[in-house]
Protein backbone atom coordinates (compact mmCIF):
# COMPACT_ATOMS: atom_id res chain seq x y z
CA UNK A 1 0.00 0.00 0.00
CA UNK A 2 2.81 2.42 0.87
CA UNK A 3 4.52 1.65 -2.44
CA UNK A 4 1.32 2.42 -4.36
CA UNK A 5 1.01 5.75 -2.57
CA UNK A 6 4.61 6.66 -3.41
CA UNK A 7 4.11 5.67 -7.05
CA UNK A 8 0.92 7.73 -7.16
CA UNK A 9 2.67 10.81 -5.78
CA UNK A 10 5.60 10.38 -8.21
CA UNK A 11 3.15 9.98 -11.10
CA UNK A 12 1.30 13.13 -10.04
CA UNK A 13 4.55 15.12 -9.87
CA UNK A 14 5.56 13.90 -13.33
CA UNK A 15 2.12 14.74 -14.76
CA UNK A 16 2.20 18.22 -13.22
CA UNK A 17 5.69 18.85 -14.59
CA UNK A 18 4.59 17.71 -18.04
CA UNK A 19 1.56 20.01 -17.92
CA UNK A 20 3.70 23.00 -16.90
CA UNK A 21 6.10 22.39 -19.80
CA UNK A 22 3.53 21.43 -22.44
CA UNK A 23 0.47 23.58 -21.67
CA UNK A 24 -0.33 25.67 -24.74
CA UNK A 25 0.19 29.43 -24.59
CA UNK A 26 -2.65 31.14 -26.43
CA UNK A 27 -1.54 34.55 -27.78
CA UNK A 28 -5.10 35.79 -27.29
CA UNK A 29 -4.59 35.38 -23.54
CA UNK A 30 -1.02 36.67 -23.21
CA UNK A 31 -0.26 39.02 -26.13
CA UNK A 32 -2.22 41.93 -24.69
CA UNK A 33 -1.25 45.58 -24.43
CA UNK A 34 0.43 46.50 -21.12
CA UNK A 35 -1.84 48.85 -19.17
CA UNK A 36 0.39 51.11 -17.10
CA UNK A 37 1.17 54.78 -16.71
CA UNK A 38 3.75 54.32 -13.93
CA UNK A 39 6.20 51.66 -12.76
CA UNK A 40 4.63 49.04 -10.51
CA UNK A 41 6.01 46.02 -8.67
CA UNK A 42 3.27 43.42 -8.41
CA UNK A 43 3.02 40.20 -6.42
CA UNK A 44 3.08 38.15 -9.62
CA UNK A 45 5.05 40.42 -11.90
CA UNK A 46 6.09 43.92 -12.82
CA UNK A 47 4.96 46.87 -14.95
CA UNK A 48 7.48 49.33 -16.35
CA UNK A 49 7.00 52.55 -18.32
CA UNK A 50 10.29 53.74 -19.80
CA UNK A 51 11.16 56.57 -22.17
CA UNK A 52 13.54 55.03 -24.71
CA UNK A 53 13.08 56.91 -27.96
CA UNK A 54 11.43 55.40 -31.03
CA UNK A 55 13.95 52.53 -31.35
CA UNK A 56 13.40 51.18 -27.83
CA UNK A 57 11.42 48.11 -28.87
CA UNK A 58 14.02 47.08 -31.45
CA UNK A 59 16.82 47.45 -28.90
CA UNK A 60 14.96 45.54 -26.21
CA UNK A 61 13.97 42.84 -28.71
CA UNK A 62 17.63 42.15 -29.49
CA UNK A 63 18.35 41.78 -25.77
CA UNK A 64 15.32 39.57 -25.06
CA UNK A 65 16.01 37.24 -27.99
CA UNK A 66 19.48 36.59 -26.56
CA UNK A 67 18.18 35.90 -23.05
CA UNK A 68 18.39 32.28 -21.87
CA UNK A 69 15.26 30.13 -22.34
CA UNK A 70 13.36 33.03 -23.95
CA UNK A 71 11.28 32.72 -27.14
CA UNK A 72 8.78 34.94 -28.92
CA UNK A 73 5.14 33.97 -28.43
CA UNK A 74 3.65 36.62 -30.70
CA UNK A 75 4.24 40.01 -32.27
CA UNK A 76 7.14 41.82 -33.89
CA UNK A 77 9.00 45.09 -33.85
CA UNK A 78 7.02 46.13 -36.94
CA UNK A 79 3.74 45.43 -35.14
CA UNK A 80 4.91 47.54 -32.19
CA UNK A 81 4.28 44.82 -29.60
CA UNK A 82 6.06 41.57 -28.74
CA UNK A 83 5.29 38.93 -26.11
CA UNK A 84 8.09 36.66 -24.92
CA UNK A 85 7.96 33.43 -22.93
CA UNK A 86 10.86 32.85 -20.55
CA UNK A 87 11.03 29.46 -18.81
CA UNK A 88 12.76 28.59 -15.56
CA UNK A 89 15.83 26.43 -15.93
CA UNK A 90 14.81 23.28 -14.07
CA UNK A 91 11.03 22.96 -14.01
CA UNK A 92 10.25 25.13 -17.03
CA UNK A 93 7.68 27.43 -15.44
CA UNK A 94 6.66 29.99 -18.10
CA UNK A 95 6.71 33.73 -17.47
CA UNK A 96 5.31 36.14 -20.07
CA UNK A 97 6.76 39.54 -20.88
CA UNK A 98 4.86 41.85 -23.22
CA UNK A 99 6.60 44.96 -24.52
CA UNK A 100 4.79 47.66 -26.49
CA UNK A 101 6.23 50.77 -28.12
CA UNK A 102 4.09 53.90 -28.11
CA UNK A 103 5.99 56.87 -29.51
CA UNK A 104 9.13 57.22 -27.40
CA UNK A 105 7.74 55.13 -24.52
CA UNK A 106 7.99 51.38 -23.86
CA UNK A 107 5.34 49.77 -21.71
CA UNK A 108 6.44 46.42 -20.31
CA UNK A 109 4.42 43.83 -18.41
CA UNK A 110 6.27 40.80 -17.03
CA UNK A 111 4.10 38.24 -15.25
CA UNK A 112 3.87 34.65 -14.15
CA UNK A 113 1.45 32.05 -15.45
CA UNK A 114 1.30 29.56 -12.60
CA UNK A 115 1.07 30.51 -8.94
CA UNK A 116 0.47 33.79 -7.17
CA UNK A 117 3.93 35.08 -6.33
CA UNK A 118 7.00 35.18 -8.53
CA UNK A 119 9.56 36.05 -5.81
CA UNK A 120 10.87 38.98 -7.87
CA UNK A 121 11.89 36.90 -10.89
CA UNK A 122 10.01 39.03 -13.42
CA UNK A 123 11.26 42.27 -11.86
CA UNK A 124 14.86 41.04 -12.02
CA UNK A 125 14.51 39.93 -15.65
CA UNK A 126 12.74 43.08 -16.92
CA UNK A 127 15.00 45.46 -15.00
CA UNK A 128 18.02 43.46 -16.20
CA UNK A 129 16.93 43.79 -19.83
CA UNK A 130 16.37 47.52 -19.33
CA UNK A 131 19.79 47.98 -17.73
CA UNK A 132 21.37 46.44 -20.84
CA UNK A 133 19.78 49.11 -23.00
Amino acid sequence: MKRMLILGVVGLVIALGAYIRLAPSDPADWHTAPQAETNQDLQGGVLRVVETGPEGLARLDAIARNAPRTTVLAGSVGEGRITYITRTKIIGFPDYTTVQQGGDVLRIHGRLRFGRKDFGVNKARVDGWLSQM
